[in-house]
C-alpha cells in the first residue's frame, strides 16, 4: 500500500466521517501514513478533499461490516466506523449494530493479524440514562438494550466486550475511548444533533427545536481537544475505557440561548417532546485523563462554538 519506511501506518475506519477525518489530519501531522476505510453512508468526501493528491494517505470505500483486507504492514488500527446521531441509527438500526459487532470483530482481526495496536471509538452512550453523575468510567450504565436507542447503546457495548475479550485472549494492544459529546467543523448539518441543528435554525431565523423541557444537559468538547486526548490515549499501554470529553456542563435550554446571543437571532424555543430513553444528564469525569494522558479540554466553549457556526454560515441555505 505503502513504500517501505520507518514510519508507522494507521488504518481509520470512518475516515470520511466528522471524526474519523480530523483523526486523520492528526495522525498525518504526526508522521504517520494512513489508509482510511469508509462506505460513506454517513461519511462525506467533502471532509477528505483536501487530501487528494496526499502521498501519505489512501482512501478505501469499503464497509468494513464485511472482510477487510489491508496488504503490507499496518501499525495502528482505529475503528470509527458507524453512525453516530440518533437521526442517522434510527434510520439504519441493523448496520449500525453490525458494524458495533462485525465490524469491530474484523478490524480487531486486522490489528492482530497485523500486530497492530488497536483503538475502539466508544461512546458515553453506554453509560445510558445514568443515575451516577458525573459519570466515571467504573460505572456500568442504565440502558435499554430493547429500545430504540439500543441499536447504538448496545452495539459499542458489544464493542468494547468484544475489545476487552481479544486483549485478554489474544493479547491484542487494545484502547477505549469513550468519547463524549463533540462539535466542530465537518459535522453534518442536518445530522439530527443539538449543536448543527440549533446553529442551522438560529442562521436561518428558524424556532429552535428543543425536545422536552430544556433542562437535560449536555457537555460539549470541542473536536481538537477530543483528538488531542484520543491521540495520547492510542500512545499508552492502558486498556480500560477512559472517558474524554469537556466536563463543562449545559442545559440544552442553556445552549441554545447561547446560541442565540452569539449568532444575534430573533429565533424563539420551540419545545417537543422529549424522544424515549433520552439522556437526562451527561457529564464526564476525566479525572482518569487528566490522570493517566495529562490531557483536558483547552478550547473555550465560545471560541469552538464561534469557529463552528463560521464553519455552517457557508452551508446554511
Amino acid at each position: 500500500m505503502f513504500p517501505k519506511s520507518k514510519r508507522p501506518i494507521s488504518v481509520v475506519t470512518g475516515g470520511a466521517g466528522f471524526l474519523g477525518s480530523h483523526l486523520t489530519d492528526r495522525l498525518l501531522a504526526e508522521g504517520h501514513r494512513v489508509i482510511a476505510i469508509d462506505n460513506l453512508i454517513t461519511g462525506n468526501t467533502a471532509n477528505i478533499e483536501h487530501l487528494a493528491g496526499n502521498e501519505d494517505y489512501k482512501f478505501i470505500k469499503h464497509d468494513v461490516s464485511n472482510y477487510i483486507f489491508v496488504p503490507g504492514e499496518v501499525n495502528h488500527v482505529f475503528h470509527f466506523a458507524s453512525p453516530a446521531s440518533p437521526i442517522d441509527y434510527l434510520k439504519f438500526p441493523i448496520p449500525t449494530l453490525k458494524v458495533g459487532a462485525l465490524g469491530t470483530h474484523n478490524t480487531l482481526g486486522l490489528a492482530k493479524d497485523k500486530k497492530a495496536t488497536f483503538i475502539i471509538a466508544s461512546t458515553s452512550e453506554c453509560y445510558g440514562d445514568p443515575l451516577i453523575h458525573p459519570q466515571r468510567e467504573d460505572y456500568w450504565g442504565n440502558v435499554n438494550p430493547v429500545g430504540p436507542r439500543g441499536c447504538y447503546d448496545e452495539a459499542k457495548r458489544f464493542a468494547e466486550a468484544m475489545t476487552r475479550a481479544y486483549h485478554r485472549y489474544h493479547a491484542v494492544d487494545t484502547h477505549i475511548v469513550r468519547i463524549f459529546n463533540t462539535y466542530g467543523p465537518r459535522m453534518r448539518l442536518e445530522d439530527g444533533r443539538v449543536v448543527p441543528a440549533f446553529i442551522a435554525q438560529a442562521l436561518r431565523n428558524e424556532p429552535l427545536t428543543v425536545f422536552g423541557d430544556g433542562s437535560q444537559t449536555r457537555s460539549f468538547c470541542y473536536v481538537s481537544d477530543l483528538i488531542d486526548g484520543i491521540f495520547k490515549l492510542s500512545m499508552t499501554d492502558y486498556h480500560e475505557p477512559v472517558n474524554i470529553g469537556n466536563p463543562r456542563e449545559m442545559t440544552i435550554k442553556q445552549f441554545g440561548e447561547e446560541i442565540r446571543r452569539i449568532i444575534g437571532t430573533n429565533s424563539e424555543l420551540e419545545y417537543r417532546p422529549l424522544p424515549v430513553d433520552d439522556p437526562k444528564v451527561r457529564q464526564p469525569d476525566i479525572t482518569l485523563a487528566k490522570k493517566l494522558l495529562g490531557w483536558e479540554p483547552k478550547v473555550a466553549f465560545e471560541e469552538g462554538i464561534v469557529r463552528t457556526i463560521d464553519y455552517f454560515r457557508s452551508r446554511v441555505t
